[in-house]
């Protein structure tokens, strides 16, 4: 047990107010989720024509309108007769013109394109990739430095941080007059979305006691996949993607004046006791006291009830504030291999979605229908985990997710000549929802695993893992088809390898104990325990430089 821990306990426990802070934290994933699907919908090459360019036709098909100048203007190509995406047809010219003027060969768009696709189309396409992995390394590097800003300066402070940079990064996105300036803005823009999500990620969490973590990470979650649902409506209202950016740089903006304030969003009080940042702490602790209906300053309690006691004991010898980084762990080989491990999970499952992605792609031609099947995927995965996760414990469940993961995409390698389509199909449809519950419970138990005071940079390299394996997909795609192939069966083969590494991990504090280690915490917070035995925890060192050996 941490030595946060009595005094969060002794300030009423998870009640009223931490109950109703960490369930308010769930309205800003709406917009969060609003805002990070927004790139998806930049990349996207859904159908779309060449806009009819009236000055190219024939002067006697220049009066022409609506679908009767789509006919003139763009030709039907495949079996489907569906219209070209990239060109226009090319009429002779004036001097050998007849009566009946008729095309006699083609010619690229003049006028840009018709339909939701954000103009990285046709010979723009090979700007896809590149975008995809900036975007991708701007949110593994943001999670990455600010997860490490999460433990120097606070949860709240990193928060708000990069919700103002996202704000007017999204505005300057928005008023991007080059590709190279828009791939450095989205770079940066991407660091601070993935700074935001993490502080909030991880204050939610530490709000919550440990029975509750998972039921308050996964409604967040599920309000995340709201907003995803709700963007491709305000995309086809916008039909611009700069006004879209530019809609997502109001959202962040709306979500920093309404949770800026800390009465919604309060410093994590868990964070400020595990630092040694004593008087920050008791405010909130007073205050989430008071709101459980306790007393404080009573010291006629019980000491186990007392909060003045418990600050007492941690004010003991007037410490100073003390920070920690995350290098810290190779002295604790047991946590750092329970990071390692879970970053490679995490890792696997992000590099894996893209096969079955492509296993989607014959079947969900339109960039809608596969939109909307992630997302509810993604919202499937969250209900399946809050069923499952706590009731197995966090270990049996990442370790059956593993399974399927690599069953899954072993079986569409071996049998994608000799498969029915459907089959197919249904093996893609199960490894997106295996692989993303995989990523849901490599950060909720990472979360769990590392200590209070280094669990943003802890956290942020196992997310960080994660968007690296995502970074395979676009290089990839701009190679040849065999290079996806070969991803393929790497993941396919760091998947079946993940399954003996995660035998490894312990189960994670999340869970209710057993009524036996529930007697043995009541002695671990006696003053006698405590001076005897600084360094004994669970499984994890309070990082002291006592601990650190």
């Amino acid at each position: 047990m941490e030595q946060e821990v009595p005094a969060l306990r002794a300030a009423g426990g998870f009640g009223r107010a931490r109950r109703l802070l960490a369930a308010a934290s769930w309205l800003p994933g709406v917009a969060l989720g609003l805002v990070l699907s927004s790139e998806p919908l930049l990349r996207a090459r859904p159908a779309h024509h060449c806009r009819p360019d009236p000055e190219l036709l024939p002067p006697a098909l220049r009066a022409l309108d609506g679908p009767a100048l789509l006919r003139a203007s763009v030709p039907r190509v495949g079996a489907a007769r569906a219209w070209s995406p990239c060109l226009l047809l090319r009429y002779p010219e004036r001097g050998v013109m007849r009566a009946a003027p008729a095309p006699n060969s083609t010619r690229p768009c003049t006028r840009g394109w018709e339909g939701p696709g954000w103009d990285l189309v046709c010979e723009d396409s090979w700007k896809v990739p590149l975008e995809q992995t900036g975007y991708l390394l701007g949110w593994l590097l943001g999670s990455i430095v600010l997860g490490t800003g999460c433990d120097r300066f606070g949860r709240r402070a990193v928060f708000i941080g990069s919700l103002v940079l996202a704000t007017v990064l999204g505005a300057g996105e928005a008023l991007a007059t080059s590709f190279p300036a828009l791939l450095a803005l989205q770079l940066l823009h991407a660091g601070t979305l993935a700074g935001v999500s993490l502080a909030l990620y991880v204050a939610r969490l530490e709000l919550c006691d440990p029975p509750h973590r998972l039921l308050f990470s996964g409604g967040a979650s599920l309000f995340s996949v709201m907003g995803t649902l709700l963007l491709p409506g305000l995309a086809v209202l916008a039909q611009d993607w700069r006004l879209l950016q530019g809609l997502g740089a109001l959202v962040t903006s709306t979500v920093l004046l309404f949770w800026g304030f800390p009465a919604l969003f309060p410093e994590s009080p868990r964070w400020l006791l595990a630092t040694g940042q004593l008087g920050r702490a008791r405010q909130i602790l007073w205050y989430f006291a008071k709101a459980s209906g306790l007393d404080p300053e009573d010291s006629s309690l019980e000491e186990e009830n007392s909060l003045a006691i418990e600050l007492d004991l941690l004010s003991a010898g007037s410490p100073q504030p003390q920070y920690h980084w995350v290098l810290e762990l190779l002295h604790t080989q047991v946590t750092w291999r329970n990071g390692l491990i879970l970053g490679f999970t995490s890792m696997i499952s992000g590099g894996i979605r893209a096969s079955f992605l492509r296993g989607l792609a014959p079947q969900e031609p339109a960039f809608y229908s596969s939109y909307f099947l992630t997302a509810s995927l993604d919202a499937s995965a969250t209900v399946l985990l809050l069923l499952t996760a706590d009731r197995w414990g966090r270990r049996p469940a990442l370790l059956l997710a593993t399974l399927t993961t690599s069953l899954a995409s072993l079986l569409l390698l071996a049998g994608t000549q000799h498969l029915p389509r459907w089959t197919q199909l249904s093996l893609s449809v199960l490894g997106l929802l295996a692989s993303q519950a995989m990523s849901t419970l490599s950060s909720l138990f990472a979360a769990e695993v590392f200590p209070t005071a280094i669990r943003g940079a802890g956290l942020g390299l196992v997310l960080g893992a994660g968007f690296l394996g995502q970074v395979a997909a676009p290089l990839a795609d701009v190679h040849a088809r065999h290079s996806s192939f070969l991803q393929d069966v790497l993941f396919a083969s760091f998947a079946v390898l993940g399954l003996l590494c995660i035998l490894l991990l312990p189960e994670s504090r999340g869970r209710r104990l057993p009524q036996s280690l529930q007697d043995a915490e009541h002695l671990r917070r006696s003053p006698l325990f405590r001076g005897r035995y600084p360094c004994h925890q669970d499984h994890l060192p309070l990082l002291q430089p006592s601990c650190l050996h």
